[in-house]
Formats: structure tokens, sequence, C-alpha cells
């Protein structure tokens, strides 16, 4: 568990697992053999490339924002229960890490107040929902889930034509409760809580900004999954909606932050998953807090 502070508000990750996990030449298309080898040491000594397997280690977790207004959850990993055979990793999961998270934060699902949702793919909703007498309902029943309404709309349309699974047993049954908020770019919550748009992983991905000016932190959804996309901002992962326009997001992102106190809180980089970005050469890295 990693925890920030920033004043008068607590970020604290909640961790469903953490395992090497995909190849990383099959998770980046554009990555070459020699590309990897020749960053293979740094990226093992960060515990982003696992030394045994040579699979990409990759953290599943929600970050838990604490405000003096509200307890806010950005995004919601793959979830238990799941029928997802497509990907057998992920299938059916009875983990008892994520809800554990929870009790050693001092908090039970019915005290979070917002469920903010960077994009929908599989492994960041999959927790929106449990099961339930057969029923797929809110897992944090007095929660408001806030999503991209394009987002929404545009993986609503691609469920007509074929289904998708995770869309329809972890954003759908949102939707049902009328617990959802459809929003668009500029959705804040108070000063200390906004959405920033990323798109290119997603059409309409959106990063989350945390904290006051000089004393802030951004989670970062998919907007970049590997401390090696820092090196080189311009490398998409096989999963992205728009490659192209995915490394000019990620690459101006760091740009803005580089050599700034903002904090970085990942989605996918091993624990800690925190870190400040600097420069180095042509691309940037991510020096660990």
């Amino acid at each position: 568990m990693t925890t920030i502070r920033l004043g008068d508000v607590t970020i604290t990750s909640i961790i469903e697992s953490q395992e090497p996990v995909f190849d990383p030449l099959d998770f980046f298309p554009g990555l070459t053999r020699e590309t990897l080898e020749e960053n293979r040491g740094w990226l093992e000594d960060a515990g982003a490339l696992d030394r045994a397997s040579g699979k990409l280690v990759l953290c599943m977790q929600s970050w838990l924002v604490q405000t003096p207004q509200h307890n806010i959850l950005i995004d919601t990993c793959v979830g238990n229960d799941k029928p997802r055979p497509a990907r057998p990793m992920w299938n059916m999961l009875k983990g008892q890490a994520y809800m554990a998270g929870f009790k050693a934060a001092g908090l039970s699902v019915d005290r979070i107040d917002y469920v903010m949702c960077t994009h929908l793919h599989v492994d960041h909703v999959g927790w929106n929902t449990v099961q339930e007498n057969g029923r797929w309902v809110p897992t944090f029943p007095n929660a408001r889930y806030v999503m991209s309404r394009k987002e929404h709309d545009y993986w609503a349309a691609e469920n007509a034509k074929e289904e998708i699974p995770h869309f329809t047993d972890s954003v759908l049954p949102i939707v049902a409760a009328k617990r959802a908020d459809l929003v668009t770019s500029d959705f804040a919550l108070g000063d200390l809580v906004k959405l920033m748009p990323t798109p290119g992983h997603t059409p309409d991905h959106m990063a989350v900004r945390i904290g006051r000016p000089g004393n802030d932190a951004i989670a970062t959804g998919d907007l970049i999954h590997s401390p090696l996309q820092a090196r080189y901002p311009e490398q998409g992962m096989r999963a992205d909606y728009d490659q192209k326009q995915g490394g000019a997001t990620r690459r101006a992102f760091l740009e803005s932050c580089c050599d700034t106190s903002t904090q970085l809180c990942f989605a996918h980089f091993p624990t800690p998953s925190t870190g400040r970005v600097k420069r180095w050469g042509n691309g940037f890295k991510v020096e660990a807090v």
C-alpha cells in the first residue's frame, strides 16, 4: 500500500494484484527486441520487468482519494466472479486482497462517495459491480459513478454490434441503477479533484488531477502503462484506440510534468507506483517518491 499526503488530501493505493502478465513485445507492438534488450537492466531493477519470465510486471490497483468532503475511488481493477474466458488470468477471480485494502484504509464500501472511471476498459471497471442474488449490482452503493459521456457512448455503440462482457456486467448495471454521472472533460469536485482530457488509449480517456497547484498529484489511468513508455513516449500498447494520438498525448503530458513537484500515481507501475518526471534524453524517466 502506497500513501501520499497533500495537505488535507490523502491518496492511498488499493491493490488487487501485482504479477508478471504480458510479453513486452506483444504488449508494445512497436517495440523491437534490440530496444528491449537495451533497457532490460533498468526495467528489471525497477521491478517493471520480471527477471525470471521476462514478462512485464503490472499492478492492478485503484487510487483512493480522501478529501475533507469526499471519499473518491479512481478506477476499479478487474473484479471478482467476472467471466473473462478471453483473458484466462482474469477469468472468474476470487481474490481477497482488494476488499482487504479498504479495511486496511479504515473504510467500508458504503463510505465511497464517488467512483471515477478514467476509461472503460476491462481492468478499470471490474469492481464497479458485484454479484448479488444472480444480478450485478453496484459495489459501492452510495457512490455516484463518474464516467465520460463520450467514452460511454462509444462503448455502448460497440456493445450494440457485439457484446462486450465487461461493459454489460460492470458498466450497464451502474447506468440501470441510476448511479452513473455521464460527464464532460471539465468535470470537477470542488477545487481539489478535476478531470483532465488525455485521449488516445481510448476515445475520451481522462486523467485525474488531485490537490492544489504546487502541491498536487495526477492519477494517470492508462495514459501510460510502463516506465518504458516514459523513455519512449510514442511507444503505444496493443489496446490503444489511436496509438499516434496516445503517443502525442503522453509526450505532452510528461513534458508538462517534467521537473515539477507534481507526483504521478500510475495505474499499472509496480509498487510504489508513484513518482516525479525527469528528463532522459529525448524522453523521460520517473523517479520514485
